[in-house]
């Protein structure tokens, strides 16, 4: 695919320079949602599917940009002294706001870039498709120019990007992810202290099987940035009555006890699933470790049921596909996963039922929704990184 791509990039931008090749994973996230904003702990791990970017240096401080997912828009041109937001600017606000936050953090971007991207991550199914196109700008700006900071900093600094130039105020996972993920294992995330450690994901006899729903999700326009102000909000009148910095600080035990000084039902409810899925996730990743996989999927399960309930993320499309994934035997756990309000479900299953998984599932969502369910049998890979083979051609 690089090559391909490679030869995409000579073609719109002619030869010559040394062009570079690179890729940041997408991510699933297996549980643990809503908690990375919310202090609490979080359990993705890095897909091999993802996001591709060729670039090359420029003299001037022009910047080019080219996407093969919207060959339709041609070329986009804009320099380094026009790094706002806008509407027309589409895609490519990603990656200019990357830059912006570069440049915020004191970083000055001297030249131009030229561009391609290509990714293989669905539009708008929660598979962190913007965080990944993030992180792999961030990857791009540390290497051509010779930057010195952690792939971590490149994660918060694509949040801060996301954050402060996109407008959706999401957590840290979805960057952290794409940029330290390791291969065959998930990242067990402090999202408080942004603590971390592998945890090597061994499901034997069973695959991860991501089903996408179709519904897109945009989370600038949802009700995203709604469920963390009402978390928030909760947050600051827990603390009236317990010394706390963030919900992931209680346990359920704490929770219960104090409740009752969130005034509105509904923050309360946002409150108590932050709370309950960081406990679920250090749970569960302890169940992972010990080997009880079926735990694990009852945790799995359980997310489910507290997103579509209390922190109300979850869409009818969502509840369809995760309730027709309880059914089938050899299920052994299926939530909704991502931002919510579309986008995909997560499910592991038994290797010698995941052909009978999406059959059953692919039938009973068309038959009920009238929509074609895709599937995604996937393997967990390694975080962004470039491509060390030169491509570069004089």
């Amino acid at each position: 695919m690089k090559e391909k791509l490679t030869e995409k990039f000579r073609e719109l931008y002619g030869e010559g320079g040394d062009i570079r090749a690179y890729f940041a994973p997408g991510r699933v996230n297996l549980i643990g949602e809503h908690t990375d904003y919310n202090g609490g702990h979080v359990f993705p791990c890095a897909l091999t599917i993802g996001t591709y970017g060729i670039a090359r240096m420029r003299e001037d401080r022009k910047l080019r940009f080219y996407s093969v997912n919207f060959d339709t828009m041609g070329v986009i041109e804009t320099g380094l002294d026009e790094l706002l937001p806008s509407e027309a600017a589409g895609w490519t606000n990603y990656p200019k706001g990357v830059m912006w936050a570069f440049e915020e953090r004191g970083y000055k971007l001297s030249h131009g870039l030229d561009l391609l991207i290509w990714g293989d991550i669905p539009n708008g199914s929660g598979l962190s498709s913007s965080a990944s196109l993030e992180v792999l700008t961030g990857l791009i700006l540390k290497d051509m120019y010779g930057f010195d900071v952690s792939m971590t900093e490149i994660a918060l600094i694509g949040q801060y990007s996301e954050n402060n130039f996109n407008g959706c105020n999401c957590g840290i996972m979805d960057q952290f992810a794409s940029a330290m993920g390791k291969k065959d294992n998930a990242i067990f995330l402090d999202t408080n202290t942004l603590a971390y450690e592998y945890a090597p994901v061994v499901l034997t006899d069973a695959r991860i099987v991501i089903t996408n729903s179709k519904v897109k999700h945009s989370l600038v326009d949802s009700a995203y940035n709604d469920r963390r102000r009402e978390s928030e909000e909760a947050l600051m009148e827990l603390k009236k009555v317990t010394d706390i910095k963030t919900l992931g600080d209680l346990t359920e035990q704490d929770f219960e006890r104090y409740q009752s000084a969130i005034g509105d039902e509904t923050r309360r409810r946002r409150a108590k699933h932050a709370v309950y899925e960081n406990r679920r996730t250090i749970r569960a990743v302890e169940a992972l470790r010990s080997g009880d996989i079926e735990l694990f999927g009852r945790l799995m399960n359980e997310s489910h049921l507290s997103q579509r309930d209390d922190y109300e993320v979850s869409c009818k499309e969502i509840d369809l596909l995760v309730e027709l994934a309880w059914e089938v035997p050899g299920v052994i756990g299926s939530r909704i996963t991502g931002g919510g309000f579309g986008g995909c479900t997560v499910s592991i299953v038994k290797r010698d039922a995941v052909d009978t998984f999406i059959e059953t599932l692919g039938s009973g969502y068309r038959k009920q929704t009238g929509c074609e369910a895709e599937f995604y049998v996937v393997d967990i890979g390694d975080g962004a990184h470039r491509f060390r083979e030169t491509v570069t051609k004089e």
